[in-house]
C-alpha cells in the first residue's frame, strides 16, 4: 500500500503543474478571446497590406522561392483565419455559442495569431531588403540571441540643464551601408498648386533649425500620404543637396503596433531584431543606433494616437540636433499630443485641380461635349476630396451614354451612391475609420450633423440645444457649462477633420462627402443611430412608406413640402423631426404629429404655419420647440402638456401673446421672444413661475416691461424677473429707468444682459463685440429724469445713449462731481443728440473717466466741433482705444487736435477709423512745432474707411509714414491727394468708389508710387453692398458685379477679377445654406 502510495504521489506531483499550466492557458486564452479575436482582425488587415506592397514593389519576374513560399503561406494562413471565423460566426447563433467559443476556440485563435505575427515580420524583412537593394534569399538570420552590453541606454526625458540650445552632444558618425532615401511609388503632384505650396512649406521646415516636430493634418482621403510620399521622392531625387543621412519611412496605421514600428525602423537602419525581445530592449538598441546618425528623418504616415518617442526609443529633436520628424493624421489633437513645433493643414483640391485630377482618372469621356457638363457636376460632388475624385472618376471611365452619368449624379446628389463601383469599400469605409474613433455621444453629435443640407451653415447654438434635448451633453450643467461643452465637442470634431467652419460666423458646416459617410452611418450601418436624412432635396411631398417605427431621427427640412399627411405610421422611436425651411408649409394635421409621440427635439421653423395644432400637446417627452422665423405664426395651443420643455424660441413669430399653460414649464431653460414685433401681452405671474429659467431673450421685442405701480392690469411687471434665482441672462426693453437700481440687486448677479430703456424704439447698432453688460437710452431725458447713470457706467461694459436730452449737463456732471473712474466701460456710443460746450478752460474731470475704453462710436451729434472737446471734458487719455467711428456729424471740422496729446502718445492702439463726414477737413490738427514731426499720431492704424468726406486733403502731415496701414476704403472723397506711405509701407489694399477719371492726373507722385486710382463707378454706392478685407485680399460687391483689386507697396496691381456676387456669396444658386449678405454702403457704421 505504501508503494502504491508513492507511486501516485510521484505521478501527481509531476503532472499538477503540467495540469496547472494547461488549464491557466485554457483560462487566459478564454478570457482574452475577444481582445486576441480583435488583434487577430487587425494583424490580418495589416498582413493583407503587406501582401499587395510585395506584389507592387518586387516585380513577378524576379520573384524568388523565398517571396513565393511567403505569398503562398499567406495564402493559407489567410484561409484557415476565413474557416476558423466562419465556425466561431456559426456557434454563435447557438443559445451558448459565446461561452463554447471561448472554451473550444480560445487555443486556436491565440496560435492563429502568433502565425499571422510571424509572417508579417518577415515580409516586413522583405520589403525592407528589396529597398536596400537585397535580394529576398539574403535576409539574415534573425537574432537568437541578445546582444548585450555592459551598461544599456533607457530613452527618457533629460534632466540635465534644460536650455538644449547650450549646444547639442556631440556624437560620433557612423554612417551604414543603407540607401539614404527610398524611393516610394506616389502619383506626383507638381500640377496641383495647393499641394505643392504645402510641399514648398514643408522643405523649408526641414532646413529650419528651430523646427523638430512637423504634423501634416487633414481629413481622409485629402493627400497627406501622397504629399509626404512625393517629400520624399523629392529627397531622393535632390540627393547632393538633402541634408539627411537616412529618411526613415513608417506606415502607422489605426492600431498601434509598437513592435511592428520597431522592427521596420530596425531594417531600415540594418538592425537585427530578435522577435522574442522585448520592446524596451529594442527601443534601447534603437536609441543608440539612432544618437549615432548625424542627421536623420523620420517619417510616421498615418497616425491615429500619441507614439512616445522615448518608448519608441526614437532620440527627441530637441535633444538630438540633427533628429526631424514628420507625421502624418487625420487628428489636430494628436498633433498637440505629440507636440509639434510646427503644424500644416492639407486642405481639399480647388475646383480646377479637381477638375484636372477627375479628367485624369475619367479618361477622355469626361471631355465628350454631351458628357463634360454632367461630369464637372460629379466631379464637384466629391468636394474636392482627391480619394473620392479618383473612384468616382475611375468608376466612371469609358462610360459614354448620358444615363449612366445622371444617374451617378442623381445618387451622388442624393447622398446614396451605394451602388457606384468602389464607394464603399474605397471611401466610406477608410473615412468611417475616423468616425470610429469617437466617443459614443460624439459619435451621435457628428452624425446629428448629417441631417442638415449639404453645404449648410448650421448655427453652433441651435446644434447645442439639439444635443441637450437628444441628452447628448449633460443636462446637471448650467447654461454656460451646457454650451461650453457644446463648443468643445464641435471644436474636437473639426480638429477630427469632420466638421469644418461654415460661411458665416458662429456656423459649422460638412464636407459633401464627410456627410455623405455619416449618412450612410446613419442609414445603413448604426441601428440606434437610424436616421431618414430628405433635406436639401427639392422634396415636395413626404412618401409615407419611407417612415417606420425603427427610424431615430427625421429630417425633411429645406425642401418644398407643401403640406404634411394626416395619418402616417407609427414612428415610436423617433426623437427628431426637422421641418424648418420649407417655405412653402403652411399647416400641420392633428394626426402628424401624433406619429411622433417620443419626439425631442421639433423643429418648423422658417414656414408659413399660422397656428400649431393642438396634438402638439401629446408630445410629452418634447424638450425642444423650436419655431424661428414662422413669420406667419399667430396662435399656439396650450402648452401646459409640455412640462420636459428646455427650450422654446419663437423669434420673429407674429404672436400677441405667450400661449397659455406656460407658467406650468418650470423645466424650461431658455425662452426665446426676440424680434416679436406683435407681442403685446406677457401676463402677469407666468415669469415669475419658470424657476428653472436661465435665459431671458427679448431682443428688438415691441413688449415693453414696466415697473410695479405703472404696468397695465393683468401684465407682467419688471420684478417678476428677481424671482428667476437661475436667470443668468437677459435682454428686454423698459418703458422707464429702475430707480433706485440697488433695490434690484438680481442685476448685478447676471453675466449677461441687455436693457433698453425709453419710451420709444429706433434702428439701433448693437455690433459691438462688448455687448456682455449692453445699455442703453433712448429718448431721456437727463434734466427731468431719475437717472442713476453712475450705478449703470458703473456696471455696463457698452453703453449707447440715444436721442437723449441734456447730455451736455450729464457730461458736466460726470467730470465735476466724479470721485471714481468708470472701469468696466469699453464701448460707448452717442446718436442724434445736441453737445454744446462753454469755454475749454470752465470745467473738466481731473482723472481718465473711461480708461479702458475701446470703442468710440458718434452718429448725428451736432455742434461738436471736435472729439478733442469731449475728450477734455471728461479728461480721456484713449490709450486703449481700437475703433473709432464717426458718421454724419456735420459740424464737426476734425477728429483731435494733438496739442490734447502734448504729454504722451494716446493713439497707438488705434486700429480703426470709419467716417462719413461732409465738411469734414482734417483727422488731426497739430500745433506750428508739430508739422514737421514724422512720429504718427496712431503708428498701428491698419484700417481706414471713408464715405463722402469731401474736404479731406490729406490723411496725414508731410513725411508722415502709416507704415501698418493695411486697407483703405474711399467713397466719395474727390479731395484726397495725400497718403502718409511711401514704397517701404506695407502691402495696401485701396479702393475707391465714386472718382473721376481726370482727377487721377492730380495726385502727388509718391502717391501715384504707392497705390492706383481706381475708377469703379462714377456715382454713389446705391446698391447693395457687402465689404469684406483680409490682409490678402479686398473684394467690393457692387450691385451685381464685383470688382477685386490687389494693390502692393510698388503700385502695381497684382490681380484683379471680376464676378457674380450672387456666387461669391452663396456660392451656387442651388445651394441652401448660405444667405446673400446685403448691408448698406455705409453698413460698417
Amino acid at each position: 500500500m505504501e508503494f502504491v502510495t508513492a507511486v501516485l504521489g510521484t505521478l501527481i506531483a509531476d503532472a499538477c503543474p503540467r495540469l496547472c499550466g494547461y488549464v491557466y492557458s485554457k483560462i487566459r486564452n478564454s478570457f482574452r478571446f475577444q481582445l486576441n479575436f480583435n488583434d487577430l482582425e487587425n494583424h490580418m488587415n495589416l498582413l493583407t497590406e503587406l501582401r499587395s506592397q510585395v506584389e507592387n514593389e518586387l516585380d513577378e519576374s524576379v520573384w524568388t522561392t523565398q517571396v513565393r513560399g511567403w505569398l503562398l503561406e499567406v495564402q493559407g494562413i489567410e484561409g484557415e483565419v476565413n474557416s476558423m471565423n466562419g465556425s466561431i460566426a456559426a456557434r454563435k447563433q447557438n443559445c451558448c455559442g459565446g461561452i463554447l467559443n471561448r472554451c473550444m476556440r480560445g487555443g486556436e485563435l491565440a496560435e492563429r495569431l502568433k502565425k499571422v505575427q510571424r509572417i508579417h515580420n518577415v515580409g516586413m524583412s522583405m520589403v525592407a531588403e528589396n529597398r536596400r537593394g537585397r535580394p529576398a534569399e539574403n535576409i539574415p538570420e534573425l537574432m537568437t540571441e541578445d546582444q548585450t552590453t555592459e551598461v544599456e541606454h533607457i530613452p527618457g526625458p533629460s534632466v540635465e540643464d534644460q536650455a538644449t540650445a547650450v549646444g547639442h552632444i556631440l556624437r560620433p558618425s557612423i554612417e551604414y551601408q543603407t540607401t539614404a532615401v527610398e524611393h516610394i511609388p506616389a502619383p506626383s503632384i507638381e500640377d496641383q498648386t495647393t499641394a505643392s505650396l504645402i510641399l514648398a512649406k514643408l522643405m523649408n521646415l526641414l532646413n529650419d533649425d528651430e523646427v523638430g516636430r512637423i504634423g501634416v493634418w487633414g481629413m481622409g482621403g485629402v493627400g497627406k500620404t501622397t504629399l509626404v510620399k512625393n517629400l520624399n521622392n523629392k529627397l531622393r531625387n535632390d540627393s547632393s543637396t538633402q541634408p539627411f543621412g537616412i529618411v526613415i519611412w513608417i506606415t502607422v496605421s489605426k492600431q498601434l503596433d509598437l513592435a511592428r514600428i520597431q522592427t521596420q525602423i530596425a531594417h531600415r537602419v540594418d538592425m537585427g531584431v530578435n522577435i522574442n525581445e522585448s520592446t524596451e530592449s529594442v527601443a534601447s538598441k534603437l536609441h543608440q543606433r539612432l544618437e549615432q546618425q548625424n542627421k536623420f528623418l523620420l517619417i510616421l504616415d498615418d497616425v491615429w494616437e500619441e507614439i512616445a518617442l522615448d518608448a519608441l526609443g526614437v532620440p527627441r529633436p530637441e535633444v538630438h540636433g540633427g533628429c526631424k520628424i514628420i507625421l502624418t493624421t487625420r487628428f489636430f489633437d494628436v498633433c498637440r499630443d505629440m507636440k509639434t513645433d510646427a503644424v500644416l493643414k492639407m486642405d481639399v483640391l480647388n475646383d480646377v485641380e479637381a477638375w484636372e485630377l477627375f479628367c485624369q482618372n475619367a479618361g477622355k469621356v469626361a471631355t465628350l461635349e454631351h458628357i463634360k457638363p454632367l461630369a464637372k457636376e460629379v466631379a464637384r460632388e466629391c468636394g474636392g476630396l482627391p480619394l473620392a475624385i479618383i473612384v468616382m472618376g475611375t468608376s466612371m471611365r469609358e462610360k459614354k451614354m448620358v444615363e449612366l452619368w445622371k444617374d451617378a449624379l442623381s445618387e451622388l446628389q442624393n447622398s446614396v451612391p451605394y451602388n457606384i463601383k468602389g464607394i464603399e469599400d474605397k471611401v466610406y469605409k477608410p473615412l468611417k475609420w475616423s468616425y470610429d474613433s469617437l466617443g459614443n455621444n460624439i459619435k451621435s453629435c457628428f452624425l446629428y450633423c448629417s441631417l442638415y443640407p449639404e453645404d449648410f451653415s448650421i448655427e453652433i447654438r441651435e446644434l447645442v440645444q439639439c444635443w441637450l434635448a437628444e441628452g447628448l451633453i449633460d443636462k446637471q450643467k448650467n447654461y454656460d457649462d451646457i454650451h461650453n461643452r457644446g463648443a468643445a465637442v464641435v471644436e474636437y470634431l473639426k480638429d477630427c477633420c469632420l466638421l469644418e467652419n461654415g460661411h458665416l460666423k458662429d456656423t459649422v458646416k460638412m464636407h459633401d462627402v464627410i456627410r455623405d459617410v455619416a449618412i450612410w452611418i446613419a442609414t445603413s450601418v448604426e441601428v440606434k443611430y437610424k436616421s431618414l436624412v430628405r433635406s436639401g432635396i427639392s422634396l415636395s411631398q413626404i412618401s409615407e412608406g419611407e417612415l417606420s417605427r425603427s427610424v431615430r431621427r427625421v429630417s425633411f427640412m429645406f425642401n418644398r413640402i407643401k403640406e404634411l399627411p394626416d395619418g402616417v405610421p407609427l414612428c415610436s422611436k423617433a426623437s427628431t423631426l426637422l421641418l424648418q425651411d420649407n417655405l412653402l408649409l403652411q399647416s400641420v394635421p392633428q394626426g402628424f404629429l401624433i406619429a411622433f409621440q417620443a419626439l425631442k427635439v421639433l423643429n418648423m421653423g422658417g414656414t408659413q404655419i399660422r397656428r400649431l395644432p393642438d396634438s402638439i400637446c401629446l408630445l410629452h417627452q418634447l424638450e425642444a420647440l423650436l419655431l424661428r422665423d414662422c413669420s406667419h405664426l399667430q396662435e399656439m395651443p396650450p402648452l401646459d402638456g409640455l412640462q420636459k420643455l428646455l427650450v422654446l424660441d419663437c423669434c420673429a413669430t407674429r404672436i400677441k401673446e405667450l400661449p397659455k399653460g406656460m407658467e406650468r414649464l418650470s423645466n424650461l431653460r431658455e425662452l426665446n421672444l426676440s424680434c416679436t414685433q406683435y407681442l403685446e401681452r406677457v401676463q402677469a405671474g407666468v415669469m415669475s413661475e419658470l424657476s428653472g429659467l436661465e435665459v431671458l431673450d427679448m431682443t428688438d421685442s415691441s413688449y415693453r416691461w414696466s415697473l410695479k405701480g405703472r404696468a397695465e392690469k393683468g401684465k407682467a411687471v419688471f420684478e417678476e424677473l428677481g424671482c428667476l434665482e437661475k436667470l443668468i441672462s437677459v435682454s428686454i426693453g423698459l418703458n422707464g429707468i429702475p430707480f433706485p437700481v440697488k433695490k434690484h440687486t438680481w442685476i448685478q448677479k447676471l453675466k449677461r444682459s441687455q436693457f433698453l430703456m425709453g419710451p420709444t424704439d429706433c434702428e439701433i447698432d448693437k455690433t459691438t463685440e462688448f455687448n456682455e453688460r449692453l445699455v442703453i437710452f433712448i429718448s431721456l431725458n437727463y434734466l427731468s429724469e431719475e437717472w442713476d447713470i453712475l450705478w449703470w457706467l458703473t456696471n455696463a461694459t457698452s453703453l449707447a445713449l440715444i436721442s437723449c436730452l441734456g447730455l451736455d449737463k450729464m457730461v458736466e456732471t460726470l467730470a465735476m462731481k466724479s470721485v471714481r473712474c468708470f472701469g468696466c466701460l469699453k464701448s460707448l456710443t452717442i446718436s442724434h443728440a445736441q453737445i454744446t460746450f462753454g469755454p475749454e478752460e470752465a470745467w473738466g474731470a481731473p482723472n481718465d473717466l473711461l480708461p479702458n475704453m475701446e470703442e468710440l462710436k458718434l452718429k448725428h451729434v451736432h455742434e461738436l466741433k471736435s472729439i478733442s472737446e469731449l475728450v477734455a471734458r471728461l479728461g480721456l487719455k484713449l490709450s486703449k482705444l481700437r475703433v473709432l467711428k464717426v458718421f454724419d456729424c456735420y459740424s464737426l471740422d476734425y477728429l483731435f487736435s494733438c496739442i490734447d496729446f502734448s504729454q504722451t502718445p494716446n493713439l497707438e492702439n488705434l486700429e480703426e477709423i470709419g467716417l462719413s463726414c461732409l465738411y469734414l477737413d482734417d483727422l488731426f490738427v497739430y500745433g506750428s512745432r508739430q508739422t514737421s514731426v514724422p512720429s504718427p499720431v496712431a503708428p498701428n492704424l491698419r484700417r481706414i474707411y471713408l464715405d463722402g468726406v469731401q474736404n479731406l486733403k490729406t490723411l496725414g502731415r508731410p513725411k508722415e509714414l502709416w507704415q501698418n496701414l493695411e486697407t483703405l476704403v474711399a467713397s466719395e472723397c474727390k479731395s484726397l491727394k495725400k497718403l502718409p506711405l511711401n514704397s517701404q509701407s506695407a502691402e495696401l489694399h485701396i479702393e475707391l468708389l465714386g472718382a473721376d477719371r481726370s482727377e487721377g492726373s492730380n495726385i502727388n507722385k509718391d502717391f501715384k508710387r504707392t497705390w492706383q486710382w481706381q475708377p469703379f463707378c462714377d456715382r454713389r454706392l446705391d446698391t447693395a453692398c457687402y465689404w469684406c478685407f483680409t490682409l490678402h485680399c479686398s473684394y467690393i460687391y457692387l450691385g451685381a458685379n464685383i470688382m477685386a483689386a490687389k494693390i502692393g507697396s510698388n503700385g502695381r496691381q497684382q490681380s484683379r477679377k471680376q464676378f457674380s456676387m450672387k456666387e461669391e456669396v452663396t456660392g451656387s444658386t442651388n445651394k441652401p445654406g448660405r444667405k446673400c449678405l446685403q448691408r448698406d454702403s455705409s453698413s460698417w457704421a
